[in-house]
């Protein structure tokens, strides 16, 4: 009681003062702002501006004290507000006319709110902060400060992050084509011939090298952006969702790794080069350009191997641009070296001379082309190979290269990388190793110990180093200890009798491949469904069931509180003649299982990448905003509880104004 007529009088005696005063009105200015920080989640930012001399309070002062800040945002549908409203560091003193510590702000202060998103399209959120303002001798009555924010509607974030990985590893693969025997002898000699010709004409600095890296860059983008065009939209995903192309880059992918070993020389026609080399000496900004064509050209055997890698990863990721990210981010590191080298000419000295270091390079190369080629023959496996206007079919999976067998290969491949290195394995136009330098040392430890890493694979362990890259973990010889989740939880799911499907369920899990039979599960045991857009050769989609739903918190709510289906957009399956049709969307015919399930995500879900997970109820009306790639499994779980929470108010009030906007979904 003491506290609160002391509370009182001191604020009737400061706002007679202030009153009194007169002088100043609003000492404290708000500004809002919002960042979307993922598919389904904003931040909003709060930025208040105090006048010298006043300062405010931090929501964590005592109640005994001052009034402290709080924040209040009004209840909607379209968001759920996460967790407390974080600021920043404030100062913290003792205040002798309250009689204890106090935190306050002077002149700004910063606070951030997350805020889960329910509604794709975007909806205006409410919401007030009350404060109060003191400054030495007085303090203004409390006030309440209302406020709008617009939020607009989400956009998915997951290909922004996917272009910049692309753009990362091809950055990778141009400094590993560096050190080739095409490319690296070319640095030193290309750039004495730019820095030779500028002494020549008493220039300190020659515009020659940038305008050659520059055309490197060119040149590998138009190359880039021509496969894309060709390729179309959708066409880089269907290169990897298609067999027979799998199966060809398989073997393409051989016949560079053994050039890579010294079997034979991959070279272009030399009438090719001569000509670009004969353009190159008219000199000029053209004839600089043709120069760099002709590096291009002549590195070709080094380079094609990594840019074919680009174009595989380009397709794996489904994305439109990917190709043209890559090679940009491949061109730039191999442009990289003629730029830095001709500002600073005097580095040429520091670079190590050519000699057998450079086979030795271009030997683990091959090593590893012969590693990866595997990946395309597992996804021509999976996938299966089909000519449809010869009503030819081997349906996939074939059997030919389980994960066991997968991850013995690479064991044996990474145990003869690390022994070549070590010098105890030479191939043709290797030279002798006189001595074991610490870096092949450093290099043969990191070979061998992966190759141990991948043995317990051979047995059922996950290797989430590798997680959506070797076959998964359903598709096995039978005879490894099973990674999956048989033994969480119990299954609730057990009941219902699954569609026959040569896809498999990840982690053991109970699953559907066709809507209509997971719709009448669903309606028969009273459960939303979680619809999984899924493919053979999607490396993400492998990523979130090995080391997202592999969790137990999220592998118990998908199996107890979900019907599962997965629907695989590159089952390359024919339908029956009386279940094809021409798709509502751009008008393509619809022959397959896997492009009726890529004609249902893109129609209804506006989206053609993979993995997509749609939240619906029986009736098809999606109950939350759509999750691609999460990797993040606090995020992936939040979620799938916002789904759950959404599906039981709807039993609960069939009146709720979220399935309005939805119809249910028809699938013929």
């Amino acid at each position: 009681m003491q506290v609160i007529l002391r509370r009182s009088f001191l604020g009737l005696f400061l706002f007679l003062g202030y009153a009194a005063s007169a002088q100043v009105y609003d000492p404290v200015s708000w500004k809002f702002s919002q960042k979307q920080i993922s598919d389904s989640e904003y931040a909003i930012t709060i930025h208040a501006t105090i006048q010298t001399g006043w300062h405010t309070y931090s929501q964590h002062t005592d109640s005994n004290g001052p009034i402290p800040m709080a924040f209040t945002f009004t209840p909607a549908p379209d968001y759920r507000v996460e967790g407390k409203t974080d600021e920043d560091s404030c100062i913290t003193k003792y205040d002798s006319t309250f009689k204890l510590v106090v935190k306050y702000f002077l002149k700004e202060a910063n606070f951030t709110q997350k805020i889960a998103v329910h509604s794709p399209k975007g909806f205006t959120l409410k919401g007030n902060v009350y404060f109060q303002v003191c400054n030495e001798s007085m303090c203004l009555p409390p006030k309440q400060y209302d406020f709008t924010i617009n939020i607009p509607p989400t956009t998915p974030k997951s290909e922004s992050s996917s272009y910049l990985w692309i753009w990362v590893l091809g950055f990778l693969g141009g400094l590993a084509a560096l050190f080739t025997p095409c490319v690296f002898p070319m640095i030193p000699l290309t750039v004495s011939f730019f820095t030779k010709r500028a002494a020549a004409h008493h220039k300190k600095v020659s515009s020659g090298p940038y305008i050659y890296a520059i055309s490197i860059i060119l040149i590998y983008i138009i190359l880039g952006g021509v496969i894309t065009a060709l390729a179309g939209p959708s066409g880089l995903y269907a290169i990897a969702s298609n067999g027979w192309v799998n199966l060809i880059f398989f073997i393409i992918f051989l016949i560079f790794g053994f050039s890579f070993l010294g079997a034979f020389e991959i070279t272009l026609p030399n009438s090719w080069v001569n000509k670009s080399d004969n353009v190159s000496e008219k000199g000029g900004i053209l004839g600089i350009f043709f120069m760099a064509l002709t590096l291009c050209l002549v590195s070709f055997s080094c380079t094609a191997p990594i840019v074919g890698s680009l174009l595989a990863g380009a397709s794996l990721s489904g994305a439109y641009w990917s190709l043209i990210i890559g090679m940009f981010g491949f061109s730039t590191a191999l442009a990289l070296p003629f730029a830095l080298f001709a500002s600073f000419p005097r580095w040429l000295n520091n670079l190590p001379k050519s000699g057998g270091w450079l086979n030795s390079v271009k030997v683990v190369l091959g090593l590893l082309e012969i590693a990866f080629s595997l990946k395309f023959l597992s996804n021509a496996d999976l996938v299966g190979l089909h000519i449809n206007w010869l009503h030819f079919h081997i349906n996939g999976p074939m059997g030919i290269l389980k994960r066991e067998i997968f991850i013995a290969i690479w064991v044996v491949m990474f145990a003869i990388t690390g022994l070549y290195l070590l010098g105890k394995i030479k191939f043709h136009h290797d030279s002798d190793l006189k001595y074991l330098s610490v870096s092949r040392l450093f290099l043969a430890v990191i070979a061998f110990a992966f190759s141990l890493y991948l043995i317990p694979g051979m047995f059922g362990a996950p290797l989430k180093l590798l997680s959506g890259f070797p076959p998964p973990s359903y598709y096995s010889e039978g005879w490894s200890l099973s990674s999956g989740q048989v033994n969480k939880t119990n299954n609730t799911n057990k009941a219902i009798v699954k569609s026959s499907s040569v896809h498999g369920c990840p982690d053991n899990l109970n699953c559907y491949h066709d809507y209509d039979e997971a719709v009448a599960a669903a309606k028969a045991a009273n459960k939303p469904i979680m619809i999984d857009f899924t493919g053979n050769t999607c490396v993400n989609c492998r990523k979130m069931e090995e080391n997202v739903w592999s969790d137990l918190a999220i592998f118990n709510i998908i199996n107890d509180d979900y019907i599962l289906v997965s629907l695989y957009v590159d089952d390359q399956n024919e339908l029956p003649d009386d279940k094809k049709s021409v798709s509502k969307f751009d008008g393509s015919k619809i022959e397959t299982l896997g492009q009726k399930w890529s004609d249902m995500e893109t129609n209804l879900y506006k989206s053609n990448t993979q993995p997509l997970y749609v939240l619906v109820d029986a009736d098809g009306n999606v109950l939350i905003p759509q999750r691609g790639y999460t990797p993040d499994i606090e995020q992936y779980k939040q979620f799938l509880e916002d789904g759950k929470a959404k599906y039981k108010a709807h039993a609960v009030s069939t009146q709720s104004s979220v399935f309005k906007s939805n119809p249910p979904i028809k699938i013929n």
